[in-house]
């Protein structure tokens, strides 16, 4: 699977950063399989930070190996369950 990163810089590497406020899916590295979202995600940073460049990092991944190993929330399409999370996540909670 490939998924993309849209940021202010090239990501090799991606790592977790503490984060000082209440983001829509909680505390992670975002990443998405719609290339033009992260597009969109890279000029909104860059204008936002007003530095570095619009950057898309790519990652190819293999999907059997990260759901066999890794505990995994997977929402395939914005129905009440994902709204109920991002809710939850945008308060605190």
């Amino acid at each position: 699977m490939i998924i993309y990163h849209g940021s202010n810089i090239v990501v090799r590497k991606p790592r977790l950063i503490t984060q000082n406020r209440y983001l829509d899916f909680g505390f992670g590295f975002y990443t998405t399989t719609n290339k033009m979202q992260a597009v969109s995600f890279a000029e909104k940073v860059y204008r936002r930070k007003n530095e570095g460049s619009k950057e898309v990092s790519i990652f190819e991944v293999d999907e059997e190996k990260i759901f066999s190993e890794l505990s995994v929330l997977r929402f395939d399409s914005p129905n009440e369950a994902w709204l109920d999370f991002v809710s939850e996540n945008r308060s605190g909670n």
